[in-house]
């Protein structure tokens, strides 16, 4: 095979055909009927020689090669499309799909800033958020990820952007035994807590401050959203400390919000990338939108609930 005889374009059906893993669905999205897209799949086996998609009881699954064709796909698509289109991307017409990975707070947060513009400006392109979990940053080297966004330390080879510095406050009850306006460690040791497990870990952010604080919660309740933790308290002693942000969205009637202990750090707010994607048109689009959304966001000043109103000031970036 020499590559004069292979069609560029036929790289990107097969891209979407190994990820869909279904030729009705690898069609939609690459906007064919379902038999020029079998036709599709046809040629391409031709090109390289290779059944690329084998059907089985359960459906298609990849062969050998088409796992190795994949994962270089993941190199090559994002550079041909830096090549061709860098200096004429226009997201009115651009057709394609994102994939981020983000907990529930990047939507409550971050959601009405960004999102109107991204569907504005770009109706052709798809937006999927998968949950954080331990495989984000290999799914990022992999290329199964375009962006991440999270708290916590990162490797270093991969790129990153802090979009704004967040701290903490505490949820509880109405009702709760605890009627300081701040929380000390000594309150915090005292209660049993909710914690967010959104990276599936057993060991958050906010339990990472507790133990270097020497604090060890009474046994309580785990949950895989922020927004569940805001809704457990109610009616019950445990503590939720959670991002104050998040908490200012999300306010209901019966609950209380109290400064955290004043040994609680700020933490950084990040969005992650391959250094592969630095370039990609679509991507340095989206990267403005979330970078112009960061700046927006500003810290807060005062000491009670009042303070979770967004008041002047500059947000510190990256």
């Amino acid at each position: 095979m020499h590559i004069e005889s292979v069609d560029l374009n036929l790289l990107k059906a097969l891209d979407v055909l190994l990820e869909e893993r279904h030729v009705s669905r690898a069609a939609a999205r690459f906007h064919l009927s379902q038999p020029a897209m079998s036709r599709t799949l046809g040629r391409l086996r031709d090109v390289f020689g290779d059944e690329l998609l084998v059907r089985t009881a359960t459906g298609y699954v990849l062969t050998p090669r088409a796992r190795h064709i994949r994962a270089e796909l993941s190199e090559i698509l994002p550079r041909l499309r830096s090549l061709v289109t860098e200096e004429n991307f226009d997201p009115s017409t651009a057709v394609g799909k994102i994939r981020v990975a983000a907990s529930d707070y990047f939507l409550a947060v971050m959601g009405n800033q960004v999102l109107p513009d991204f569907f504005g400006q770009a109706s052709g392109i798809s937006l999927v958020v998968e949950t954080v979990s331990p495989t984000t940053f290999d799914d990022l080297e992999r290329g199964h990820l375009d962006l991440a966004f999270v708290p916590t330390p990162t490797p270093p080879h991969l790129c990153r952007h802090v979009l704004f510095t967040e701290d903490h406050v505490c949820v509880m009850a109405e009702d709760h035994p605890l009627t300081r306006d701040r929380l000390t460690p000594a309150d915090l040791a005292e209660y049993p807590h909710v914690g967010v497990a959104a990276l599936k870990s057993d060991r958050m952010l906010v339990e990472a401050q507790l133990e270097q604080l020497g604090i060890r919660p009474h046994p309580g309740l785990s949950v895989p959203y922020f927004t569940a933790a805001v809704a457990a308290v109610r009616g019950t002693q445990l503590i939720a400390v959670l991002p104050r942000r998040l908490v200012a969205r999300l306010r209901e009637p019966g609950l209380r919000v109290a400064e955290a202990p004043a040994q609680f750090s700020p933490f950084d707010y990040a969005m992650l990338w391959h250094p592969r994607l630095t370039r990609d048109p679509a991507l340095q689009w989206l990267r403005s939108l979330l970078i112009r959304a960061g700046a927006a966001l500003t810290p807060r000043t005062g000491p009670d609930e009042a303070a979770l109103s967004p008041a002047p000031g500059a947000v510190p970036a990256s």
